[in-house]
């Protein structure tokens, strides 16, 4: 199917195609179309159907093709092969019910601030809603794009977010859900090869998002470009610092200091020239966002405006009928979420470009209680985190994920990295070892117990811990080998107790402690040689794995 032809008959018969409106008219035809009701404050609250308040992973599906299909790693639970015909029949299914819409709108926008590695997206939809979140996390079209090594690598995005798919006619083609053991009415389709994705039934803003970032992250490497799922910040010095990290961990939250000046809050490439954010916006957690302790944010969503000029999306968060929001209220999902404007921090970089990281944190959420809060890696040690992504995948974040579960998550964002592991992997490790930037682990998860017994770190506790490491504080400091993760943990660290750096002493029961660590380090092990046995990793590496 030539979706480029197809999709532009569409356009020029339809009688209402809205290309590329302004802001203000974007915002104005959201709430003129019912899709979204106006806060107290003037941002914008929209609800979402509940099989929408999170990605849904087993509905999103890569197209394999013989050309490239080496590329891709299709061991990983999250690459979801889908033959180029059954994507057909979803394209044309979707090109007929966007023809019957009353009104199309279409935005043309880029990803990536690197103008020299930059790609350009059109998004076409019959919500404003989801023209309104492009134009919030995807860039303008910069100046010199024709001169981008992609610049004839252009991407097109149909969305449909509250269409269904014909789930009769797709019997067989399409999973079969565990729960009602029908075949599903959702597919979020990526086609690396065409340039094409298609969001057919999901109303999660963060699918469109998440789908093409998920397309950087496979063209990138190909050029020698490291994507990562990460948060970048730069403080007075021009000093880079990344935060990786899942969905929940504190990359959006840590990075959002007033003190460094925010490149991006998510997604990032690194290149020869240094880092470089994909996005134009934030996309921020809002279950619990406490004014005191992440002011930035809270500022963001929660400033007072004309809606027309306000034009923060806030969504799944509970808002009363008089306008105003309950952000500890999880009855809709605890995965609540906002996004706005990058500029609409007190500090950020303009150009969301910056040098090369002196200080990269990997970040975990760790619900077991046994990780201490802050560890130095060695290069070795690095390359086997960042290899295994621990942490505990959050409520909310995903459809059907109700509480905290342990898991691994290669390059903190397996989901979003659809090649070859080793591909990632050496870019990483290459990077590292020439710009040799120190790296810690941080966990921000629970202490004196696992979750239901522990309690969440408490997230001063981890900026002052963040705070010493990026400014060198730690560098000096006397280190004790953890002989059970074989980390090496400071003894002391600028404006926090030591007790609070050795997790056990939190624990009243030190057997269940070392009962409880001994276990999580032998998940790795375990994870480590189900997944990389057979993938020639370095030796010294695998020594350093917990459990081995």
């Amino acid at each position: 199917m030539n979706l480029e032809n197809e999709l532009n008959n569409l356009l020029e018969k339809h009688g209402n195609v809205i290309k590329n409106p302004d802001r203000e008219k974007l915002i104005e035809d959201v709430v003129k179309n019912d899709e979204a009701l106006i806060s107290k404050n003037g941002a914008l609250s929209i609800r979402t159907p509940p099989e929408s308040t999170g990605r849904s992973p087993k509905d999103t599906y890569i197209v394999k093709r013989s050309e490239t299909e080496k590329n891709i790693d299709w061991d990983s639970p999250s690459s979801i092969p889908i033959d180029p015909e059954t994507f057909d029949m979803l394209l044309k299914d979707a090109l007929h019910v966007l023809g019957k819409k009353k009104s199309i709108y279409v935005t043309d926008r880029s990803v990536g601030a690197d103008v020299s590695y930059a790609v350009t997206v059109k998004t076409v939809t019959d919500r404003a809603l989801t023209s309104l979140f492009t134009c919030t996390m995807f860039r303008d079209i910069p100046k010199g794009i024709e001169k981008s090594i992609f610049s004839n690598r252009k991407f097109t995005i149909i969305v449909l977010p509250y269409e269904k798919v014909n789930a009769d006619k797709y019997t067989g083609k399409l999973r079969v859900s565990e729960k009602t053991k029908k075949t599903s009415d959702m597919a979020i389709v990526m086609d690396f090869d065409k340039n094409i994705g298609l969001v057919y039934g999901s109303a999660y803003c963060g699918t469109v998002k998440k789908l093409m970032f998920t397309c950087m992250n496979y063209i990138l490497p190909e050029k020698g470009i490291l994507p990562l799922h990460c948060s970048a910040n730069e403080g007075e010095r021009g000093d880079i610092a990344l935060f990786l990290g899942l969905s929940g961990t504190g990359k959006t939250t840590l990075s959002a200091d007033p003190n460094r000046a925010l490149l991006g809050d998510d997604e990032h490439g690194w290149s020869d020239d240094g880092i470089a954010n994909f996005e134009y916006g934030c996309y921020a957690k809002l279950i619990n966002l406490d004014p005191e302790k992440e002011p930035e944010i809270y500022k963001s969503i929660m400033h007072k405006a004309d809606y027309r000029k306000h034009g923060v999306i806030v969504e799944n968060a509970m808002m009363y009928p008089d306008g105003t929001f309950d952000f500890k209220d999880k009855s809709l999902t605890p995965n609540s979420r906002g996004s706005y404007l990058l500029d609409r921090l007190s500090n950020v970089k303009e150009s969301s470009m910056g040098n090369h990281p002196k200080t990269i944190i990997f970040l975990t959420a760790d619900a077991n209680g046994v990780l201490p809060p802050i560890s130095k890696l060695t290069e070795n040690q690095a390359m086997l985190w960042f290899l295994m992504g621990y942490t505990s995948k959050l409520a909310g974040t995903e459809t059907g994920i109700v509480e905290p579960k342990s898991t691994f998550s290669r390059f903190f964002g397996e989901p979003f990295m659809p090649r070859n592991p080793e591909d990632y992997a050496e870019l990483l490790g290459q990077r590292i070892k020439k710009h040799r930037a120190d790296v810690y682990l941080i966990d921000t998860g629970w202490e004196g117990g696992p979750y239901g017994i522990g309690k969440r770190m408490d997230i001063d506790v981890t900026r002052t811990i963040v705070r010493a490491a990026l400014s060198g504080k730690l560098k000096n400091v006397e280190y004790r080998k953890d002989e059970i993760f074989h980390l090496m943990v400071p003894k002391t660290c600028p404006g926090v107790p030591s007790d609070i750096l050795n997790p056990k002493n939190d624990w009243k029961d030190k057997e269940a402690y070392d009962k409880r660590a001994r276990k999580i380090a032998n998940d790795f092990a375990e994870f480590f040689d189900h997944e990389y046995s057979d993938n020639n990793i370095d030796k010294e590496i695998e020594k350093v794995c917990p459990g081995k």
